[in-house]
């Protein structure tokens, strides 16, 4: 995404997000026709490829709207709209399965990208830069990130041997070092470290990290409990989880209105506090609270990143901010499971659940206060702005 962002940046977010939408229907149409795994497998991944460039210039499409005085507005816009389609995508979804098979999953899908890329034409449409585009920055950022994420999702499969993610990781981490070196060097590079060294800039981003990880916890585990624990059905059970969903909804036009007034690092703040606290409320509450801490986290937090990044950098901007979600949920896949699993050592049956899910939430909130509380510390890490 960083680097699709990047992309958007140099030749016209709206043509990098027409081209991600033109892929992913040809990626939607290949998964929904897949004769076997293997190609069902390789389709998935081109269709990754797809959302990727049209998500990652999705934020700065949605800015250029609105004057710079209202970002805010339209970044809540967009968070609204990406928590929207969060509860309707599954509900929507099990229904199609219900009522065909897996495949109405994927064509479903094409329609919609292909009016979604019909009206792409009414977006507005700058010049292209003619800054170069750091293509060997770009490759060692996708090598360091997807070894990265593929050790942390290898390291939680029992059938794996240890060596393969413990390989990974260091190839993650020589490829994240020569990546650093290639950016400080180059002219125009993708994103510049030194953001990085900034307490007021990085702390949001680690923080934005932590935060999905343990908000993760709610579609990691919560439909196990719902289903099994509480005996809800599929619907009822799909619905009370769509209550996170509408708290994001909530949360984020709230954050509308309260960014501008009270600050964009107060309002962020407030958001993980939310979302720390939660996991040991009862589980409607739970739902509701982590929705509108979400909400407020993922408006107050890309408006930080947007406004500290200059205005030609909008689409690394907001693939930054999509980034560090999909590393906290990726992270919370692993984390969160080994959590559950350390709950439930000595335990069998109904209660190693119940005690593994209480240990999870419990060690997942209480983590995210004590990385919030820490990073009081950091000088100017909340203060400014």
């Amino acid at each position: 995404m960083l680097v699709c962002g990047k992309l958007g940046d140099l030749f016209g977010h709206r043509l990098i997000f027409r081209l991600g939408l033109a892929l992913s229907v040809i990626g939607l149409t290949a998964c929904a026709l897949a004769p076997d795994w293997p190609l069902f497998l390789w389709a998935r991944a081109g269709q990754g490829v797809g959302t990727a460039l049209a998500l990652s210039c999705a934020p700065a499409l949605a800015t250029s709207l609105y004057p710079e005085g209202q970002r805010t507005k339209a970044l809540a816009g967009f968070a609204a709209s990406q928590a929207l389609a969060a509860a309707i995508g599954p509900l929507l979804g099990g229904a199609l399965i219900l009522g065909w098979d897996w495949s109405a999953v994927y064509w479903m899908r094409v329609p919609v990208a292909l009016v979604a890329l019909a009206l792409s034409g009414l977006l507005p449409s700058p010049e292209p830069s003619n800054r170069p585009f750091d293509g060997v920055g770009a490759v060692l950022l996708a090598l360091w990130m997807s070894a990265l994420l593929l050790s942390l999702v290898f390291a939680q499969r029992g059938g794996i041997p240890l060596w393969l993610p413990v390989l990974l990781l260091a190839i993650a981490a020589t490829g994240f070092a020569a990546f650093l070196r290639r950016e400080a060097r180059f002219a125009e590079p993708i994103i510049r470290p030194a953001l990085f060294a900034d307490p007021a800039f990085a702390v949001p981003n680690v923080m934005n990290v932590l935060a999905n990880l343990a908000g993760f916890a709610i579609l990691l585990l919560t439909p196990y409990y719902l289903l099994n624990t509480l005996g809800l059905s599929v619907l009822a059970g799909g619905l009370v989880l769509a209550l996170e969903m509408a708290g994001g909804i909530a949360g984020a036009s709230l954050a509308a209105r309260v960014v501008p007034l009270y600050g964009q690092r107060r309002m962020a703040f407030a958001g993980i506090v939310l979302e720390a606290v939660a996991p040991v409320a009862v589980v409607v509450v739970v739902l509701v609270a982590m929705g509108v801490g979400q909400g407020l986290l993922n408006v107050a937090y890309t408006d930080i990143v947007t406004g500290t990044l200059a205005r030609r950098d909008r689409g690394v901007a907001g693939s930054l901010a999509l980034l560090t979600r999909t590393l906290g949920i990726v992270g919370g896949a692993s984390v969160l499971s080994a959590l559950y699993a350390s709950g439930t050592a000595g335990l069998a049956g109904p209660e190693a659940f119940l005690a593994g899910y209480r240990f999870a939430f419990t060690a997942a909130g209480g983590g995210l206060l004590l990385a919030l509380a820490l990073s009081c510390a950091v000088p100017r890490a909340w203060s400014k702005g």
